[in-house]
């Protein structure tokens, strides 16, 4: 009986039964779905190396989470919620998987994923720890039905926001207070939401800038004072809400334009069906020359470093970012691979031309910029907040003091931490 328990293990070992993996995708539903049907696909492919998939424990944030299933060396073998700005954090713990301890890495990634923007997820010690996913580009979305009664179009520059303003923002019901505004636009001072105001419109001003250079603030420039101005008379001119409003303004017709990425098409259709909305590039300076690049809310897939089956982590990872996974996620999510040629290629055709609403986003993607791989990046969106309050919100500080400000207080802590 030994002899034969003793085959059985070796045969078991031989088919590689024991390289179980655990995969943790994001908590939000569709997600949870999507990683759902890819397990099972791929369980149903690859017997020999079955994953187990759960969701992202709850937690304050879920790079605390991780952070912290790291120190207590409960991460799982692959995660596909990875910030990139996070990444820095990780290297250091020696928490990831270097990808070039794959040979076939190079051919993987740049066969799916621009180089440009491939390398913009490189670490400072020069490797690559992150497979580029999905990108979510944010991006101005309007009001189709309140622009088309007006015979307006989306702006493409700050002068034409400013005159589609002037017509959209009014008091509706002539009590001498303003109702309906241009643009919602958050006054929380919170660093996350300085994402999708401020700096979604620096990226798209500076050409694709980020905002740091090799570990030095590099946006004390024309393009951050440009960007300050426009939501400073934005506020002043009051074509946004100053007050906070039940509900959503956006979406109950209030406001004509908002900021959000493809991910926001899930939510429409569910608050409010039949909502008849279109995308449209960034606002950008008068003069602007070049192609418009936006913030891309990237979220990237990483091997743990205490994995077991690293070489079955990277083959589950190369299925995750198939051109099979990739349509899933578009369908179950709508949020974009980061797949070049994803318009033009014929596999992809049909979706677009039943959801021909993220044509537009999916044609963004060429065109985004991540956050930078930061430890300090909530400290400096932080300060960056703080300044956007005092300057664009109440005006208490001049546009270009208040970048200013902000670049010094990056520096020092830069310097001091």
């Amino acid at each position: 009986m030994s002899f034969v328990l003793t085959a059985i293990l070796i045969l078991v070992a031989g088919l590689g039964w024991a390289a179980e993996l655990s995969y943790w995708p994001s908590s939000n539903p569709e997600e949870i779905q999507l990683a759902r049907t890819l397990v099972e696909e791929w369980n149903r492919l690859r017997p020999d190396i079955p994953v187990k998939m759960q969701p992202l424990p709850a937690g304050q944030s879920s790079e605390e989470v991780l952070l912290s299933a790291v120190v207590s060396k409960t991460a799982p073998d692959v995660c596909s919620n990875i910030l990139p700005a996070m990444m820095g954090r990780f290297v250091r713990s020696k928490a990831i998987v270097p990808l070039d301890g794959f040979d076939d890495h190079e051919r993987v990634l740049y066969g799916r994923t621009d180089a440009r923007q491939v390398e913009r997820f490189r670490s400072a010690d020069g490797k690559l720890y992150q497979v580029p996913w999905k990108s979510n580009p944010v991006m101005l979305v309007y009001n189709a039905e309140i622009f088309d009664s007006l015979g307006l179009k989306p702006p493409r520059t700050y002068g034409e926001f400013a005159k589609a303003a002037k017509v959209l923002t009014r008091d509706s019901d002539g009590d001498g207070r303003i109702d309906r505004w241009a643009m919602k636009v958050s006054i929380k001072n919170l660093w996350w939401q300085r994402l999708f105001d401020f700096y979604t419109f620096y990226v798209a001003a500076s050409g694709g800038k980020t905002l740091l250079e090799k570990e030095k603030a590099a946006f004390d420039n024309p393009a951050a004072v440009s960007v300050m101005r426009f939501f400073r008379e934005g506020f002043k001119n009051e074509y946004f809400p100053l007050s906070g409003s039940a509900g959503d303004v956006f979406l109950d017709g209030k406001a004509a334009m908002d900021v959000a990425g493809p991910w926001a098409v899930k939510y429409y259709e569910r608050i409010r069906p039949g909502f008849k909305f279109g995308f449209s590039p960034i606002p950008v300076p008068d003069g602007h020359t070049g192609p418009v690049y936006t913030y891309g809310d990237a979220k990237n897939i990483v091997i743990f470093s205490n994995t077991r089956h690293p070489k079955q982590a990277w083959e589950f990872v190369k299925f995750l970012i198939s051109k099979q996974a990739d349509r899933r996620l578009l369908e179950i999510t709508n949020q974009m691979p980061m797949r070049k040629g994803l318009t033009s290629d014929p596999y992809f055709a049909d979706f677009f031309r039943k959801n021909p609403a993220l044509r537009k986003p999916a044609e963004q993607t060429a065109r985004v910029a991540p956050t930078d791989e930061s430890v300090h990046l909530v400290q400096i969106l932080d300060s960056l907040s703080s300044q956007f309050e005092a300057c664009a919100v109440y005006g208490e500080i001049p546009p270009e003091e208040s970048i200013r400000a902000a670049a010094k207080e990056v520096q020092y802590i830069y310097d001091h931490w």
